[in-house]
């Protein structure tokens, strides 16, 4: 369960965060001023809607941290270590999939980088 009130405490860090008032902050995510002051105020509380808004307009905020308090604030990016073993977890098993080599031409070339990107290299129009 959502405690409203926490909830509005991290808005508040959001806003101060970013340096925004609340106004430009509903615009920044594309909702009404009104339901913004209205939220602040307590008198409503946050919907799905809104909250995936925030969590679209603002890639640092973490979900569970604005519901629920658990995480960081801004969002700490996923250490690259776990992301380069989750990468050579992949590479590992399509390549463990066919260790005879083949006399054929290659289709794909696929580069992992550490960060969790990819770049994929083909040969268009052979």
């Amino acid at each position: 369960m959502v405690n409203t009130s926490d909830f509005i405490n991290r808005i508040g860090q959001i806003l101060k965060f970013h340096d925004l008032s609340a106004s430009v902050f509903a615009d920044t995510i594309g909702v009404q001023r009104s339901s913004i002051s209205h939220l602040l105020a307590g008198r409503n509380k946050p919907s799905l809607e809104f909250v995936l808004k925030v969590v679209a307009s603002f890639p640092e905020v973490d979900l569970y941290w604005l519901l629920f308090g658990k995480g960081s604030f801004p969002k700490k990016a996923k250490a690259s270590t776990d992301v380069q073993a989750e990468s050579k977890v992949v590479v590992k098993s399509e390549v463990s999939c066919d260790t005879k080599p083949r006399n054929g031409d290659i289709d794909k070339i696929i580069i992992f980088y550490s960060d969790g990107s990819f770049k994929s290299y083909s040969e268009k129009g052979s």
